[in-house]
């Protein structure tokens, strides 16, 4: 189920809450006109401030960039010679970037206003107290959310918890660690009003207590953090996993696209299946593929993929992370893709001596084997569809075996990868206007959390059972990890959290980005110009340094 939601338009005073829908049982909003200000909040009507700030949330998640390229898991689909300065850090400046920007301080914006009103506009009555306290909590977690998200990216932001109500130019930059005590001092406050079990798309208890778990981690990892960050991260996530086990259900079941709402789900943004267009709009089911309908027998209007929507793929080191028995893989790509018309396929014409092939719908179309094939079952495969071995996934036109109807000669992409399965929609057009939830946090990577968490505090026992509990679900087999390293676990958060965690952050944090990206990112390996005492943060956006007064200060070597 989704949220049918009804919007509010409450003026620009009121920073323009945008659309949030789904169906029956979710977050409600009601249509408005001629509303302002000062007719239109009231106890009764305040919600839609909160409903709001979720609703700023979708730019954020739909919004890939400084998250995945440029990472051991992800980079660009062409050569590996090609330039490409998010992914290879050869260029990255100040004009990128900002929609990460505009877009978390358009949520801690309009979390500023929601919280104002509720303390200063809004008469409530004493029989809603309860109810103007919740908001405020909601409110609070959000920003800590957004502030979180900027943090790891640029370090110290501006941190501005009024409501704006006139034009400033004298922002300044606040500490990083004045940043983070902000964020905690957020969430902390909000932790004890927040609801066990709210409403559907609404952030719960535990989801504040998996992110503040996740603050004093990364904080533990600064030159301000301490070890106490360690125990104080591992405790909230343990709290934040409560009694759930998520053994309790298959990988495949959590993303199984009619169980979107489900126990491990502790977070998600929601998209709408209806009311107005811009209740649709996710593409996380174009992230992550390349231009399938390229294929023949595959349409472009009628594949169940899509079309690409952002142009990074997974890199052969991630592909070789999922071990036989770990049954997220089949959850997570897909490794054959089938037809969705019928098509005649002739390499060479109707009077070469290639036969032609009758591909109907349902027939596969292209395969990507998990190991390589002997050249006796490749070329039988290669008669009815084509084959790219595991090391063909990258930019390249392998030799065609002779006489085999599929000709590698005769396929346009030069990039042919599996694509990735688990963010699959069923309500979308080609790259964009999907309503499938996007997974914010679950309890899986509340064990990863906890996992590392431990591990930092010196726990290593503690880290072995977070650790092979995620194992264990994949697997079957009951502590399958006997020690544990940091890499041990960002490998494990590779398989259970690709695409969904930030992973440029998460590398960063455990100061393993560099390392990594060398040994696995090809576009870095061959021409990689990353420089740590730049690349670990990145380039407050032009625009906004132009629009200060001189008070903004850029990051160092931008």
């Amino acid at each position: 189920m989704k949220l049918v939601r009804k919007i509010k338009y409450i003026g620009v005073v009121l920073l323009s809450i945008t659309a949030f829908t789904a169906c029956d049982d979710f977050i409600e909003e009601d249509i408005f006109s001629d509303i302002t200000s000062e007719n239109f909040i009231d106890e009764q009507t305040a919600d839609q401030l909160i409903v709001g700030v979720y609703s700023s949330l979708r730019p954020i998640y739909s919004d890939y960039t400084f998250k995945f390229f440029g990472t051991d898991l992800f980079a660009s689909q062409s050569e590996a010679t090609s330039i490409s300065s998010e992914n290879d850090y050869t260029d990255i400046n100040s004009g990128m970037g900002l929609s990460v920007w505009a877009n978390n301080y358009s949520v801690i914006g309009k979390a500023n206003t929601a919280i104002n009103r509720y303390q200063t506009q809004i008469n409530f009555s004493e029989s809603n107290f309860e109810f103007r306290d919740y908001g405020i909590a909601q409110a609070k977690a959000l920003r800590a959310l957004a502030y979180f998200n900027l943090v790891q990216q640029y370090g110290g932001v501006v941190i501005e918890t009024e409501e704006a109500t006139t034009i400033r130019t004298d922002y300044e930059r606040s500490s990083e660690e004045a940043t983070y005590a902000q964020i905690i001092l957020d969430l902390e406050e909000a932790i004890p009003t927040l609801l066990d079990a709210p409403e559907t798309g609404r952030f719960s208890k535990r989801a504040a207590q998996h992110l503040l778990a996740e603050v004093y981690l990364t904080r533990a990892y600064t030159s301000f953090g301490t070890t106490a960050d360690y125990s104080t991260a591992a405790n909230l996530a343990e709290t934040a996993i409560g009694g759930y086990d998520i053994r309790s259900q298959t990988f495949a079941e959590v993303f199984d696209i009619d169980n979107q709402v489900n126990d491990e789900i502790l977070f998600a943004v929601q998209w709408g299946s209806g009311g107005l267009d811009t209740d649709k709009q996710n593409n996380k089911h174009a992230a992550f593929m390349n231009q399938v309908f390229e294929y023949p027998g595959i349409t472009r209007i009628g594949t169940p993929y899509g079309t690409v929507g952002f142009a990074a793929m997974p890199t052969p080191f991630f592909y070789s992370l999922f071990a036989d028995n770990d049954t997220r893989e089949e959850a997570t790509i897909h490794r054959a893709l089938f037809a969705d018309v019928e098509e005649v396929f002739d390499a060479d014409g109707v009077d070469g001596p290639l036969s032609e092939v009758l591909i109907q719908p349902g027939d596969t179309v292209i395969y990507y084997p998990k190991n390589a094939l002997d050249i006796d079952e490749l070329t039988d495969k290669l008669n009815r569809y084509y084959v790219y071995q595991p090391d063909q996934y990258l930019f390249g036109l392998p030799e065609n075996i002779d006489g085999t109807n599929f000709q590698y000669s005769t396929n346009i992409l030069r990039t042919n990868f599996p694509i990735f399965k688990k963010f699959d929609d069923n309500d979308f057009n080609e790259n964009t206007d999907g309503a499938r939830d996007t997974f914010v946090f679950r309890v899986s990577g509340t064990h990863l959390i906890a996992a590392e968490a431990h591990l930092g505090a010196g726990n290593t026992a503690g880290s072995l059972s977070h650790l092979n509990i995620v194992r264990e679900r994949a697997t079957g087999i009951a502590n399958e990890y006997t020690s544990v390293t940091i890499d041990d676990i960002l490998d494990e958060r590779a398989v259970e959290l690709a695409g969904e965690a930030n992973r440029w952050a998460v590398l960063k944090r455990t100061g393993k980005l560099q390392e990594r990206i060398g040994l696995y990112n090809p576009q870095v390996i061959d021409h990689g110009a990353f420089d740590s005492s730049i690349h670990l943060l990145r380039p407050i956006p032009a625009n906004e340094l132009q629009l200060s007064d001189g008070s903004m200060v850029q990051n160092p070597g931008y």
